[in-house]
């Protein structure tokens, strides 16, 4: 069995504001996942997986965050025989003002408000991991013929 494979990663941050509870989002235009989501994307060449997520929070938004703290991950298999990790973060010291980016546009809400609005595919069943600290990973496997994800929170 061999133990290398190859992996596409990537970093998702949630960004709350302590005082109110309000979480920042992004409606996100790419197609090929869509919807109301928190800012993250891939980890660059030569960059740590924090300096990404600090970079993507950046890029996206326009707030500058401090010491995101690595709360879990999201791993699916992609059919090339390939792995897609996602590093999830959450953050709670940021400073600056929000900006719309080419990504989507950024705005605050509720975890109850996010019922509200148009998700991709499997971000509501990976918010455990970013609330409960007896969750730190979500993983999809076994897709089956309707092409639904059998979800693992462990």
């Amino acid at each position: 069995m061999a133990r290398y494979q190859a992996i596409e990663i990537t970093n998702m941050i949630m960004i709350e504001n302590p005082q109110t509870g309000q979480i920042l989002v992004e409606d996100r235009r790419n197609p090929k996942w869509p919807g109301v989501t928190f800012p993250g994307g891939h980890v660059e060449v030569n960059e740590t997986i924090v300096e990404s997520a600090i970079r993507e929070v950046r890029e996206e938004t326009g707030l500058e965050i401090n010491k995101p703290s690595l709360v879990g991950i999201k791993e699916w298999p992609l059919a090339d025989g390939a792995r897609y990790i996602v590093f999830l973060f959450k953050a709670t010291a940021y400073h600056g003002e929000i900006k719309a980016s080419k990504e989507g546009a950024i705005f605050w809400t509720t975890r109850e408000q996010l019922d509200d609005y148009v998700l991709p595919k499997t971000f509501k069943e990976m918010l455990p991991v970013f609330d409960n600290p007896d969750i730190s990973a979500l993983a999809l496997k076994n897709r089956n013929m309707a092409g639904q994800w059998e979800t693992i929170w462990q």
